[in-house]
């Protein structure tokens, strides 16, 4: 048993040390996911399962799911900068309304 809760240990660090590093986001969250699983072992073997059950839950559950959703808005936002940079500002995405204008006018 000892030796189980002593890789639960090694495991706890390195997935701590790892999200510090990791450049990835989505990484990042996937190891996060990992920490709180291993979390939930840990209080199970500490004879806690209430707080095992909350940590399965908020931790790696809807504290996951929350960081997932925020990634995908965050990327979804991102506004392309134009490949000359002549006036360096970003590009602007226009509707197939405006496209079909423009081309109306030339």
């Amino acid at each position: 048993m000892r030796i189980f809760e002593l890789f639960l240990l090694i495991g706890l660090i390195v997935c701590a040390l790892s999200v510090s590093f990791t450049k990835k986001l989505l990484t990042s969250i996937i190891i996060y996911m990992s920490y709180s699983s291993i979390m939930a072992v840990i209080w199970v073997i500490l004879q806690s399962p209430d707080l095992a059950v909350t940590e399965a839950a908020v931790g790696a559950g809807v504290t996951s799911i929350l960081f997932f959703v925020t990634l995908k808005k965050i990327r979804a936002i991102q506004v392309e900068q134009p490949e000359d940079g002549a006036d360096g500002e970003a590009e602007v995405e226009k509707t197939d309304g405006e496209r079909g204008a423009e081309n109306e006018q030339a």
